[in-house]
């Protein structure tokens, strides 16, 4: 099985993303001759690492209804993937989010940035003190 999972490699993609932490999948969808590319947000409830056949469980809320969805991390369906805000969580599966309804079911959230901030050099004017 391994042997031929290594002909069909369909997409080097690198995770960047945790448990908690809500993500925006851009993900394509093909109807007929026609394909167009649907936004999917909403926070990741579950990682299942099974080698190739490696998935995520991703939840949202749309109209007060909970809407979760399995996504493959190598499908070549998936144009990309953003990581919109990071959370803290001490568990493995969020499976106790679909419970709970609106304050309750928020995450605390982690501080990260998106693009990695270069400090700009301090620099010291000679201008002569005034007397």
């Amino acid at each position: 099985m391994q042997a031929i999972e290594k002909d069909i490699r369909p997409v080097e993609r690198k995770v960047d993303f945790e448990i908690g932490d809500t993500v925006r999948v851009h993900y394509k969808i093909i109807e007929g001759t026609k394909e167009r590319i649907q936004v999917y947000e909403g926070v990741v409830i579950a990682i299942d690492n099974k080698g190739q056949n490696k998935t995520f469980t991703v939840r949202k809320i749309s109209f007060d209804v909970g809407v979760e969805r399995i996504f493959p991390v190598l499908s070549p369906k998936i144009a990309k993937i953003e990581v919109v805000r990071k959370s803290v969580v001490r568990k493995a599966k969020l499976y106790f989010l679909r419970e709970r309804k609106g304050k309750s079911a928020k995450l605390k959230e982690k501080k990260f940035s998106k693009k990695a901030k270069v400090a700009a050099p301090v620099t010291t004017s000679d201008a002569p003190a005034a007397e």
